[in-house]
């Protein structure tokens, strides 16, 4: 098949968040997504590449895309030939895949397709698959011969959703990483947080180190119980730092590089301690990287639609917000560097999100809300999202279209106000896709 092609055919199996093959357990939450027969199957037939290149597993509901994107810039940095495998995407289905910090090309996408689809029809042929696997388990699939036949010397996956049955969860890490754990997805992992906790902890590997920075005492406290059962040797961050904006390692770590993130928001300190620690376990596990190594790539992380800044004058910013603990953390940022501003919000979200409660937390403190969709099957219409978050106050209107919503947006914003898009990754990647149309992307900062 050609590029085109391979993309429509598993644009057209559904996306990650298809609807489950298995019933939810009576009186139970809906765990159990899918299973890792698919998955591990495929890739058994495919040669068992996922074992074929090292690698880190990163799970979390916050900040496991950013601490997966540190890690790999700190291991490229370090001189390695590093593969990092992320989701969703913003723009091109590519994203997904990285290779030294680039994506895939179409034609290594489409040949990483033919590949697995030619795995799959004939495991189907063979009555060794139950079903077609999944939209996710083919691109999950797709990486792991990638990452294999490029002669990687790392890689990093970061998982899709939960731990447990995630189809990355079939590799072999040389260190485990768990960011924040807080509330998302809650029909599919469980409706409290030492649920959800249980199935990130799924990730963890007998002896294999993991980096803990969960957060909240109840997720650290499953972790650190799962972890003594695999004997697995656990780094909790949130017993060995403190708040300041240089942040460094506790006692249980060697002293750190002072951390200076790229990314903005004071989270991603956080997220920058994780990727750091991860890094030392991997030092200590034979892999060469100095600390000014750790620094450097910190500080040269990219990681698009996470406080993305893409215009001054006013500032614009797009921002893949989608639940309560990442809106409390746009609040931060807000009162941080904009607590005398003007802001005029753009807003978009997808079925199965808390919108109640995350736009109780923002739109109060917005000036303006304009309510809009992404393009999405999952989308929120702009407006029923305007019917169940805008009652009075502050003013609210509703434009369906992204790129209108955003439009509208700067025209009623002031040079001193500032812009911020949020509510799903999914509209993140509509408007950027709107802004380079419509812009220059020699205006976009930095």
């Amino acid at each position: 098949m050609t590029y085109d092609e391979s993309v429509r055919y598993l644009l057209a199996l559904g996306g990650e968040l298809a609807a489950p093959r298995q019933p939810a357990p009576a009186g139970g939450a809906r765990v159990a997504k899918f299973d890792l027969r698919n998955i591990t199957a495929l890739a058994q037939k495919l040669g068992s590449p996922h074992r074929a290149v090292p690698c880190a597993h990163i799970a979390g509901t916050n900040g496991k895309g950013s601490t997966a994107a540190m890690l790999e810039s700190i291991l490229r940095h370090a001189g390695l030939r590093t593969g990092l495998y992320t989701s969703p995407h913003l723009e091109r289905i590519n994203e997904r895949i990285a290779v030294n910090g680039g994506p895939i090309s179409d034609a290594d996408f489409a040949a990483a397709f033919a590949c697995v689809h030619r795995a799959i029809e004939e495991l189907l042929a063979a009555g060794e698959l139950a079903a077609h696997p999944t939209f996710f388990e083919c691109i999950t699939a797709m990486a792991f011969d990638h990452f294999a036949r490029a002669h990687l010397d790392f890689a990093v996956y970061e998982v899709g959703m939960g731990g447990r049955l995630d189809s990355t969860n079939v590799v072999a890490p040389e260190v485990t990483v768990i960011t924040q754990i807080d509330f998302d997805h809650e029909n599919y992992l469980g409706h409290s947080i030492e649920e959800i906790a249980r199935e990130k902890a799924g990730i963890l590997k007998p002896g294999v180190p993991v980096v803990c920075a969960a957060g909240r005492p109840e997720a650290r406290a499953v972790i650190a119980r799962r972890a003594a059962e695999l004997g697995s040797p656990m780094i909790d961050l949130d017993a060995h730092t403190d708040s300041q904006p240089e942040w460094r390692c506790g006692t249980d770590l060697p002293d750190a590089p002072v951390l200076r993130p790229s990314l903005p928001g004071r989270f991603q300190l956080r997220n920058a301690l994780a990727a750091t620690a991860a890094a030392f376990q991997l030092r200590s596990r034979g892999f060469i990287i100095p600390d000014e190594v750790i620094s450097t790539g910190i500080a040269q992380t990219r990681w698009p639609g996470r406080l993305e800044l893409i215009a001054r004058d006013p500032d614009v910013y797009l921002d893949g917000t989608h639940n309560p603990a990442g809106a409390r953390e746009l609040l931060a940022f807000w009162d941080e560097r904009f607590a005398a501003c003007r802001i005029v919000l753009v807003f978009g979200a997808v079925r199965d999100k808390a919108i109640d409660e995350i736009t109780g937390m923002l739109f109060p403190r917005a000036a303006h809300v304009i309510c809009t969709q992404p393009r999405s099957a999952r989308a929120v219409s702009a407006a029923h999202l305007a019917e169940i978050a805008c009652h009075g106050t502050p003013p609210c209107e509703t434009i369906p279209d992204p790129g209108e919503a955003l439009a509208r947006a700067l025209a009623i914003a002031a040079p001193a106000d500032v812009v911020f898009a949020t509510g799903s990754l999914y509209l993140v990647g509509d408007l950027r896709r709107w802004w380079r149309a419509h812009h220059s992307p020699s205006t976009m900062p930095g």
